[in-house]
């Protein structure tokens, strides 16, 4: 959906105020190193994917960008209307070329123009949601984004040669949150937004997702050193337990399960027939709004969760859900004792596991229709678990990079408090 709620409208133009006037006092401040630096995300509800509002360009300008957690770099739609006195294009085989691991040489044939030049860099450009790709232009230009020491932002901060790529308008076609310009990348790479920052600021590279379930709030991206304050007096980072990270070839984000429990009864799986058990590379991703499972996995997952519910009469499924209910027999539709725990029990040292409750396994698909939120994922899936936003929202995830872990809260809304309670509006 736009950015059509008056709530939402108005943090954003607070929002904005406070980046522009710290921005003014930036040559005051010169020497101040900030340890932390937060972004404002909010969930689009038409798509259920979430969007980050930075700011880029000279003079600065607040755009809009999918959040992809697992996206190589930041990419922006420089076809129209963009006006910078600070772009810059690096040439070909420059160090900013070699950062970004590409040796191709851009040519455009049109007149000059942000993302159209020739002897640049030229990157390949992916919509996370179509697949549809293209080459665009390595480029530069100024971000702006603020800093925090507690529950709320504090003095905003520049990057004067933030590294991106122009992409051309057609790559924004599709199923994407209206508005959008381009796609915010969080992958392990290093020109992806956590690897720029802390080089450019010189903390530890951790960053942490905090996605809020509102439509009318921002949720939270820490970027750099804990602690991860939601309210004065909470650090919720604090309050996480830990499981390896691996990294994917291509930047992406992998833990591995164990198993998967539902009411602490544990799904039966199938070996494949390697004699392998099929529950096994996981990715976590922003833009799947679901979880994804393996075909023989979602089988075996709904079956024991259809029967964990069998006092409750199920419908015919509403697309793309396969298990769906009455949601007037259920004792509540989001939380409480009618609605399975899932747990996903992960490697660690200890017994871990990330649990997940009805307000992240749930979606009220229609009236009086309650579906669980995972859908199948067909029998040959890139991974057999893509872990998707509605179950990310409310929880805390913190990406340890220099550690190679990853650190997980599972819902914050049983510890009072949740992904909207930072406070953008205080500078």
């Amino acid at each position: 959906m736009a950015l059509n709620s008056s709530t939402l409208h108005f943090l954003l133009i607070i929002f904005s105020l406070c980046i522009l006037t710290v921005s003014s006092e930036s040559h005051a401040r010169a020497a101040f190193k900030p340890n932390t630096l937060v972004l404002p995300v909010h969930k689009d509800t038409a798509t259920n994917l979430h969007v980050t509002h930075i700011f880029k360009r000279t003079p600065l300008q607040s755009l809009p960008f999918l959040v992809d957690l697992n996206g190589r770099f930041l990419w922006s739609n420089c076809d129209q209307n963009y006006l910078s006195t600070t772009y810059r294009a690096p040439i070909c085989h420059s160090t900013q070329c070699s950062r970004a691991g590409t040796h191709y040489c851009h040519k455009c044939t049109s007149s000059p123009r942000p993302g159209c030049h020739n002897d640049t860099c030229g990157v390949m450009i992916v919509n996370p949601i179509t697949h549809r790709n293209a080459i665009g232009e390595l480029a530069q230009d100024v971000l702006s984004i603020q800093s925090t020491q507690g529950s709320n932002s504090g003095p905003g901060v520049q990057v004067p040669q933030f590294i991106f790529a122009c992409a051309p308008s057609f790559l924004l076609q599709g199923p994407l949150p209206n508005d959008v310009q381009g796609v915010a990348g969080l992958g392990h790479t290093p020109v992806a937004l956590p690897r720029q920052l802390s080089s450019q600021f010189g903390f530890k590279q951790q960053f942490a997702l905090c996605l809020t379930s509102s439509d009318t709030r921002f949720g939270v991206i820490f970027f750099g050193n804990p602690p991860y304050k939601l309210l004065p007096g909470l650090d919720v980072s604090l309050q996480v337990g830990y499981t390896p990270l691996t990294i994917s070839p291509e930047g992406e984000y992998n833990i591995r399960l164990k198993s998967i429990r539902i009411n602490n009864k544990p799904v039966p799986f199938n070996t494949s027939s390697r004699g392998k058990q099929v529950l096994g590379k996981t990715i976590i991703s922003t833009t799947a709004p679901y979880t994804l499972l393996e075909h023989s996995i979602f089988k075996s997952f709904t079956g024991l969760f259809a029967n964990q519910l069998s006092g409750v009469p199920r419908v015919n499924p509403v697309p793309p859900f396969g298990l769906c209910f009455n949601s007037k027999n259920l004792t509540s539709t989001r939380v409480g004792p009618g609605v399975p725990t899932i747990d996903l029990v992960v490697y660690s040292r200890n017994a871990t596991y990330w649990r997940i409750f009805g307000a992240n396994s749930m979606v009220q698909a229609r009236p009086g229709v309650s579906c669980l939120g995972f859908v199948d994922g067909g029998v040959n899936p890139k991974a057999s678990v893509v872990i998707g936003s509605l179950q990310l929202e409310d929880n805390l995830l913190q990406f340890d990079l220099a550690r190679s872990r990853l650190g997980f809260s599972s819902s914050l809304l049983f510890r009072r408090t949740n992904c909207a309670n930072f406070n953008f509006t205080s500078a």
